[in-house]
């Protein structure tokens, strides 16, 4: 019975790895699209679009990975049930149980794989997307430098570059800065370079012009061929990274720090989140069962179950769109929280009941002969 089970396990598996793998691809690529604008407008490396889509795959592989149990085990299920090899195991003294088993123990390993990605690998992943995203979003040389364009980085602050090299090296800039006193100041440079000097961002332009008008109205200008303009006093760069509540930790969803102004707004939210972390890997087993309820929880049948596994894929979208309306939900009242549970434990129990109680659902006409799942079969 163990060699016919751990057959049963591999037929599973497959599909399974298969279908993530698909279905995670899919992801990746939908991702990337939306961190494109990085690598178009902040003139960012691939390389650095790479790291932020594959820092987001441990949450999409926590989202797809019921999805994918489902697929894969109508699939597997579908072709196992309709070359009659469960009415084989059936006939060969197995019960309800033991052909159900090997599915129920890839549901509960993958469940443990999402729990584990969710509560350490998914907040890990966040956080350091989160830091580079702030990186990306303080460059200087981004955010400040659009070449061909006239950009306001900050108040007062207007600077305009005809080109900006692989090397970092800024062609033909002008700089304006509207002083708070009247006193108003333009330079220009045939070129420039951003750098940091004791921690603060410095222009340093060479070969340029400095004029200033003074409150009186009179014009000072002075031509230089190396002039470092300190911009720390014109750009205000706040290098705080806020952590939304999927960048969390668990300890950290459960029992915020309700000193800081954003813990204090977003409490239920952030306890909402935390359920979620613990109710999400109930899916991959309820799935799991709902895909064996659906295909052998009926009468057998030559022309396929196309209809049961259309009804299965119903009934699982419709228990994960009632999840993430719990999720929503529970974010403005906590004591709705408890739907997020009951969701994929009251499919889990009807799928449970089909397998194993006197209700089977039929799907059409019946074979001629054949018996339903279970009947005449030593439970």
């Amino acid at each position: 019975m163990q060699l016919i089970e751990r057959y049963l396990f591999r037929q599973l598996l497959g599909p399974t790895l298969l279908a993530t793998g698909a279905l995670s691809i899919l992801a990746l690529l939908s991702q990337s699209l939306s961190v494109l604008d990085i690598l178009v407008n902040e003139r960012q490396s691939p390389l650095l679009v790479a790291k932020i889509v594959l820092l987001a795959t441990p949450h999409l592989i926590v989202i797809i990975l019921p999805v994918a149990i489902l697929v894969s085990a109508l699939a597997a299920l579908n072709r196992l049930h309709t070359e009659q090899e469960i009415v084989i195991c059936f006939a060969g003294g197995m019960s309800r149980w033991r052909v159900i088993s090997p599915a129920i123990r890839l549901a509960v390993l993958a469940s443990l794989v999402s729990l584990a990605l969710g509560l350490w690998i998914q907040p890990l992943c966040y956080r350091t997307m989160r830091v580079t995203l702030e990186e990306v979003r303080t460059d200087l040389a981004a955010t400040m430098i659009k070449p061909g364009q006239f950009t306001h980085p900050a108040p007062g602050l207007t600077v305009y570059a005809q080109s900006l090299g692989d090397d970092g090296v800024i062609h033909n800039l002008f700089v304006d800065i509207a002083g708070k006193t009247g006193r108003d100041t333009t330079v220009t440079a045939r070129e420039g370079r951003l750098e940091a000097r004791h921690g603060a961002p410095v222009l340093v332009l060479r070969h340029g012009a400095n004029q200033e008008f003074s409150p009186t109205g009179v014009l000072n200008f002075l031509s230089f061929d190396e002039y470092a303009l300190d911009l720390a006093p014109l750009v205000a760069l706040d290098r705080t990274v806020n952590y939304k509540p999927s960048d969390r930790y668990l300890r950290e969803l459960f029992f915020p720090d309700l000193s800081r102004q954003f813990e204090r707004a977003n409490r239920w939210r952030l306890l909402a989140e935390g359920h979620a972390r613990l109710s999400g890997p109930l899916y991959n087993i309820a799935f799991m069962a709902m895909a064996f309820a659906g295909v052998v929880g009926g009468s057998f049948s030559r022309m396929g179950y196309g209809a049961r596994i259309a009804a299965v894929a119903g009934a699982a979208l419709f228990v994960r769109t009632l999840g993430f309306a719990a999720l929503v939900a529970a974010g403005s009242k906590p004591e709705l929280n408890f739907l997020q549970y009951a969701a994929p434990l009251l499919a889990l129990m009807a799928a449970a009941a089909v397998i194993f109680g006197r209700f089977t659902p039929v799907a059409g006409k019946r074979d001629a002969g054949r018996p339903m799942f279970g009947e005449g079969v030593p439970a």
